[in-house]
């Protein structure tokens, strides 16, 4: 006899599903009758658990967001400039693994779509509040309107563009590994808090 799925546990399998296919497509070319194919159930089932296609993408974007926030925390009984660096290892490794799927999730928000868009501000905003905690400002973490924020969150841009053309390079053309690229994203934070 085939076990049934909780509502719960059938919500997990499709989101997780859909993560998977998002390592490949952008979300808004996940097919939701491949998705409902993939788990065996029909694409109506599928509506039983998230009522619209939207709501869906949503369920997806929102656990990629979710994924590169808590695999980019960094150990907390570290000092806050290794937790910089732990995070930022991290973070290049992440787009270095996933780099279509975080192309789509960066593309989705360009895009426009509004969901994209605010799962992506979301996710960069953690981040950024994150960082700042790391090099000792956490009073303005909440202050997205304060200089130092938009500092740290315009080098999060410039650290994450870097990450993705350096693993879109074949990896005998790249012209440095990980650790110089972190090097250098670690010295570009702290020459841009100078100016």
């Amino acid at each position: 006899m085939e076990h049934r799925l909780s509502a719960e546990d059938r919500k997990k399998q499709l989101v997780k599903i859909g993560l998977m296919m998002l390592r490949t497509k952008p979300i808004h070319e996940l097919s939701i009758d491949a998705i409902a194919g993939q788990a065996g159930i029909s694409r109506g089932l599928l509506f039983h658990y998230f009522p619209s296609k939207r709501d869906y993408y949503v369920a997806v974007i929102s656990a990629a967001g979710r994924r590169l926030l808590r695999v980019t925390k960094a150990d907390e009984s570290l000092p806050p400039e290794e937790q910089l660096r732990e995070m930022l290892v991290q973070f290049v490794a992440f787009i270095a693994r996933r780099r279509p799927a975080y192309i789509s999730f960066v593309r989705g928000a360009a895009g426009g779509d509004d969901y994209a868009v605010e799962v992506y501000d979301e996710t960069r905003a953690g981040l950024t509040k994150r960082i700042l905690t790391y090099i000792g400002m956490p009073e303005v973490a909440d202050e997205p309107t304060s200089p130092e924020y938009l500092r740290i969150h315009a080098w999060l841009s410039y650290t994450e563009d870097l990450a993705l053309e350096w693993s879109g390079l074949p990896e005998k053309d790249r012209p440095y590994d990980a650790n110089h690229l972190i090097d250098h994203a670690i010295e570009a934070l702290h020459t841009l808090r100078k100016l």
